[in-house]
């Protein structure tokens, strides 16, 4: 059975059970945890922990000596015993290796999302060939300059 029918079948024995309704789903909710008619397997509770504290890391900065806002947390892909760990790092901390694995597979992943920003704009100008092609620069030297000199100004 389905997730979505079996929390069909607990609104049904919500209302069967003589609650007040209508009801909030807060209300059947509490009702269903209370009654052991739902609740959440360990290992999703584990799992939505991990991804609040990754989220968490994710969006920790601190300002380095030169003024400079750092992201403080830094993961890096890493197989262990044959299976695929996200070890999280301190930036003013890690090691060398750590740092250089979170800097490439960081920097994979920009290039994935330029691709797919390449496939989409590519797709756009084929499905509107009558007009001018949009065009877009992957090289981002100039934009990184300019920001830099924005700060320095």
């Amino acid at each position: 059975m389905s997730l979505i029918k079996q929390h069909q079948r607990i609104v049904r024995e919500y209302r069967k059970s003589g609650q007040p309704w209508p009801a909030t789903a807060k209300d059947m909710a509490e009702w269903a945890i209370q009654n052991g008619k739902w609740y959440m397997q360990p290992a999703a509770v584990l799992k939505q922990c991990a991804e609040d504290m990754a989220q968490a890391m994710r969006e920790e900065y601190f300002t380095d000596a030169k003024g400079r806002r750092v992201r403080l947390f830094h993961p890096a892909r890493v197989t262990r015993q044959g299976e695929l760990f996200t070890e999280w790092d301190d930036i003013r901390t890690a090691s060398r290796s750590h740092m250089q694995m979170s800097f490439q597979q960081h920097r994979r992943k920009i290039v994935g999302e330029c691709r797919q920003l390449k496939t989409d704009l590519d797709s756009y100008n084929d499905a509107h060939s009558g007009e001018e092609p949009m065009q877009i620069s992957f090289d981002f030297n100039m934009d990184l300059a300019e920001i830099e000199a924005a700060k320095a100004a």
